[in-house]
């Protein structure tokens, strides 16, 4: 089961301000300055409103996600799918079956089953990760189990907004 919230906060804006710039470049000090990180992949996280977001890329497309380990697969909405179709990254045997997925509300509904060739994480490429297509076209995109498990370790460091990825 699929499980997603619609969260209602106010959106920041894309622009780097001068924290964030400070905030990156400490991420970066902080894993390239230490053997701990040395063959791991980190992701850094943007906060909104308490909701965790990273940049991942599926299929060559790169999409801001909701880090969500509650999630039984990488969820991404009709919108999302019919970019990576019109491109050519998503196939017609990319599209396996209908799949029925509860959200946060209890509501049951169905969505479509689909193969990502690729799902870049970080520095990391993982091949053929099972994905779920939600019929709305403002659902949010989630990256869930079916990408995480692929790591045999996950560690979120909140004080700095990163995952390590192991």
């Amino acid at each position: 089961m699929v499980f997603f919230l619609f969260f209602g906060c106010g959106h920041k804006s894309g622009r780097k301000d001068k924290h964030n710039i400070k905030r990156h470049h400490n991420i970066t000090q902080a894993v390239d300055n230490t053997d701990e990180y040395k063959g791991k992949t980190i992701l850094e996280m943007e906060d909104n409103c308490g909701v965790k977001y990273v940049w991942i890329e599926i299929n060559g497309l790169k999409l801001k996600f909701i880090f969500d380990t509650g999630a039984s697969s990488i969820c991404i909405s009709s919108a999302e799918a019919t970019v990576l179709y019109r491109q050519g990254t998503l196939q017609k045997e990319d599209i396996l079956d209908v799949q029925y997925f509860q959200d946060a509300t209890g509501r049951v509904s169905a969505g479509t089953r689909i193969n990502l060739r690729t799902v870049k994480i970080g520095n990391r490429v993982l091949q053929n990760i099972e994905a779920t297509v939600i019929d709305n076209n403002e659902a949010p995109l989630l990256l869930g189990q079916s990408a995480l498990e692929k790591f045999g370790k996950i560690s979120i460091d909140n004080e700095n907004n990163f995952i390590v990825f192991e």
